[in-house]
């Protein structure tokens, strides 16, 4: 009988997601495996749910066959030679986690992750992107009605937002935002935020949940090559949406034609265009991914040369989170009940808060632990068609002549000691 262990979640007090809900556990107790839950007083999901449905209660897991969570493991809590599934955050070669996978590959662990379970096209399969967006929007729609009273001392429907952890559920938040845009509709925005412009980059599985955010307020989507004319010729009961999509953001160094594939094989030989547009943003949302290869699309270059000019940009809402990334403005991530600082670009300082000079800035780094409960069972719906062929397989053999599916073996980032073959890069980061 193989067995599954699932880790308790210890990053922070928010994170409170499950990989696999009960209703998961049960199903796989009954195909007759076993499930091991370390206990958490924190969980979505209490302990005595797992309990009802078959599942052991221990802090020990070090008899399980296979190891999974939500975030990183810490380094203390890894079982050596143990297969590991968790988000790892180390793909982009992230500083703060290479001691983490160094640790990996000292123990002979083999590291699966979920930010990598892809189809043929390279599509990501599990995930909790729609929830990033669906947490980010609010967030950012909160902040946004924060900043204009306490910094513009400006009245907005706006105030009525709550953080996105404070609603009972996303629909919750989508009604009572609905709300707002019923004020909105009716009564108009003041004239010194209009047009209200809301940037929007990306349109993957995040900027969809922020659109569906977005689609309680009465929207009105343009293209960013419209923003000019809108700018002359608007409603002031309106929210004009433009989403931006590589072909707007970037443009050959050499000045040959934009080709999407090219981009994507060749990061390194683009540079941004999206300042010819940034005289018209109000809020600009970065959901798009990004590596350190790509362009930077909002330098603080351009922040400080706009700061004291009185910028139409109010707030930006960094979903992505890359710190000092495609955002540079983005300088440290931020907490759900505390999710937006200022930055000042002149001093290169942060406060945080709704009020002082600078740009606002909402990057809190797990924004899906503000809806736990639905994204967990959203996130363990696309896990389990993964789980049977994942405790089963031989982790003795080499991964390319193991049993897992394809989806999964692309998720392998580490076997036997050793990077697999696609992530061999990543040793030029373990090794700085």
């Amino acid at each position: 009988m193989r067995i599954l262990g699932i880790i308790k979640e210890t990053k922070n007090k928010w994170e409170r997601r499950v990989p696999l809900n009960p209703k998961a556990v049960q199903e796989l107790i009954k195909k007759g495996f076993e499930v091991i839950v370390q206990p958490s007083e924190i969980r979505i999901y209490k302990d005595e749910e797992y309990r009802s449905v078959g599942a052991k209660l221990s802090i020990d897991l070090s008899q399980c066959d296979f190891i999974i969570g939500v975030k990183e493991i810490p380094i203390k809590s890894l079982i050596p030679g143990k297969p590991h599934l968790f988000f790892s955050h180390t793909i982009k070669g992230q500083d703060y986690n290479m001691p983490l996978l160094q640790k990996i590959l000292d123990d002979n662990i083999t590291l699966l992750d979920y930010e990598k379970i892809e189809d043929e096209k390279n599509r990501r399969l599990v995930f909790f992107g729609k929830f990033a967006g669906y947490a980010g929007m609010v967030d950012t729609l909160h902040g946004l009605g924060q900043r204009l009273k306490l910094q513009f001392n400006l009245e907005t429907p706006f105030l009525q937002i709550k953080h996105s952890y404070q609603y009972e559920s996303v629909q919750d938040a989508i009604e009572q935002i609905g709300i707002v845009g019923k004020k909105i509709e009716k009564n108009g925005l003041p004239a010194e935020i209009t047009p209200l412009n809301i940037f929007l980059l990306g349109y993957g599985h995040v900027a969809q949940g922020c659109q569906e955010i977005l689609s309680a307020l009465p929207i009105i989507e343009i293209t960013p090559n419209q923003l000019e004319e809108y700018s002359k010729n608007y409603e002031n009961n309106k929210i004009y949406l433009s989403i931006f999509k590589e072909e707007h953001l970037v443009e050959r160094k050499d000045g040959s034609k934009f080709s999407l594939q090219d981009y994507f094989d060749n990061n390194s030989s683009y540079k941004s265009k999206l300042e010819r547009y940034l005289s018209y943003c109000s809020i600009y949302m970065n959901a798009i991914y990004w590596t350190p290869q790509c362009p930077v699309f909002l330098p603080n270059s351009y922040l400080k040369e706009i700061q004291n000019e009185n910028p139409k940009l109010i707030i930006i809402g960094d979903i992505t989170c890359d710190i000092e990334g495609s955002v540079q403005a983005t300088v440290k991530s931020t907490w759900p009940d505390n999710p937006v600082f200022i930055y000042n670009t002149e001093t290169g300082k942060e406060t945080d808060g709704y009020k002082g000079e600078g740009f606002a800035v909402m990057a809190v780094d797990n924004l899906p632990c503000e809806f736990p409960k639905e994204a967990s069972d959203t996130f363990s719906r696309s896990l389990m068609p993964f789980v049977e062929q994942m405790l089963l397989n031989d982790y003795s053999k080499p991964i390319n002549e193991s049993t897992l599916p394809n989806e999964m073996k692309s998720a392998c980032i580490t076997h036997q000691g050793k990077l697999e073959d696609d992530f061999k890069y990543l040793e030029e980061f373990i090794n700085k």
